[in-house]
């Protein structure tokens, strides 16, 4: 007996014949496919509208909207317009076959047609366009991993940078050449580590999400450790760094390193936006039940109304100062989000109390008893 392969595709079938819904719609659900259909255009224009399938099998000549009426006007929705489409037809009109592929059909059978060349043609399209999907999302993916590489390695180039200038100033104050050697080799540290996670995680196990679930980190570990990178740019630049270490308890539920990536773009937002309100305060507090939160407040001009709806969307920059914009992809905010999400917390602003921005990120709570 030869074993039936389950396909993956889901499928729409259109014919204003219920006898041919049946038979088309029984066969490839025999072999796997995943099949919904529809009796008339307008049916088949809801249903690819509100669950887009994988391919299209219609009919040409229907009443009301025919097959071609709904390749038009399936084709005016972006997200439709690379679904293949195959004309399940009973005309023999070269005219007409001709007409069916310039309004976009990949194939056409006729009917009645042979089972096995309706199964052959649907496996061939639809292939293809699985295919053609799965290589889409990895370009996407692909591109994801090469934005969030570029943006999170910018923060510890930049230490570097101000690091080795402060050096090479003329009037460079020599009690503190020790802090700027140890900042650029810890991030110089950072940037190798950041390369070397991402290369793992390109070959993460099936196990990796459970391990990043029991992921945990203490609050005051990573005030401590922003304090030390930032302290002396922030001074550089006229803040004054402020820090409220939260109580011994405070951990959440994410690992180390990735918090500090996040909490470095708030930090370096305040260099780049605010240094003109003097000051920054870096604090912990308990949030809702069950959950810690890590604040970035600063005396700065703020984010405007009209501005905070796309605070987090990619590519969106923080002020029109053109200066700053060099310094910015507009990126840091949107992953920061993301990767906030992913650990199940929040990432969001609001306008601080008597002037300035606050950054709130909140975080699951977690125990750390064990972690020395």
């Amino acid at each position: 007996m030869q074993q039936q392969i389950i396909r993956a595709g889901k499928i729409l079938v259109v014919d204003d014949q219920p006898a041919n819904l049946r038979v088309v719609g029984k066969l490839l659900g025999e072999h796997g496919y995943s099949v919904t259909t529809a009796g008339d255009g307008k049916a088949a224009l809801q249903a690819a509208l509100a669950d887009p399938p994988d391919m299209l099998l219609l009919d040409m000549v229907m009443p009301g909207m025919d097959g071609f009426e709904l390749l038009a006007a399936l084709h005016e929705h972006p997200h439709l317009q690379q679904v293949p489409a195959m004309f399940l037809t009973a005309a023999q009109d070269r005219e007409l076959l001709l007409r069916a592929f310039a309004a976009g059909a990949v194939d056409y059978v006729t009917k009645p047609f042979m089972p096995e060349e309706l199964l052959a043609r649907v496996q061939a399209h639809l292939g293809l366009k699985l295919a053609r999907n799965r290589l889409q999302r990895l370009a996407r993916e692909r591109q994801e991993l090469v934005n969030l590489v570029a943006h999170d390695l910018k923060n510890p180039l930049s230490s570097v940078l101000f690091a080795s200038d402060m050096l090479a100033m003329a009037d460079a104050r020599p009690e503190r050449a020790p802090r700027y050697l140890q900042i650029i080799r810890d991030s110089t540290l950072d940037a190798l580590g950041y390369i070397q996670q991402y290369l793992e995680n390109q070959q993460r196990t099936a196990n990796a999400l459970d391990a990043q679930q029991s992921a945990h980190t203490r609050l005051g570990d990573t005030l401590a450790w922003l304090a030390q990178r930032y302290e002396l740019q922030l001074e550089a630049r006229g803040l004054r760094l402020h820090t409220a270490c939260p109580e011994p308890d405070a951990c959440v539920a994410i690992d180390g390193r990735v918090l500090r990536q996040v909490a470095e773009n708030l930090v370096t937002n305040a260099l780049k936006y605010a240094h003109a309100g003097g000051e920054l305060a870096l604090s912990a507090r308990r949030g809702a039940p069950g959950y810690w939160q890590l604040l970035a407040e600063d005396r700065g001009p703020g984010i405007p109304a009209t501005s905070q709806r796309d605070l987090f969307k990619p590519f969106q920059r923080l002020s029109g100062d053109e200066t700053a914009h060099q310094l910015s992809t507009g990126l840091g905010l949107a992953l920061a989000k993301q990767i906030i999400g992913n650990a199940g917390g929040q990432l969001w602003y609001e306008d601080r109390e008597g002037g300035g921005a606050r950054f709130v990120i909140e975080l699951p709570e977690a125990d750390c008893a064990d972690t020395p």
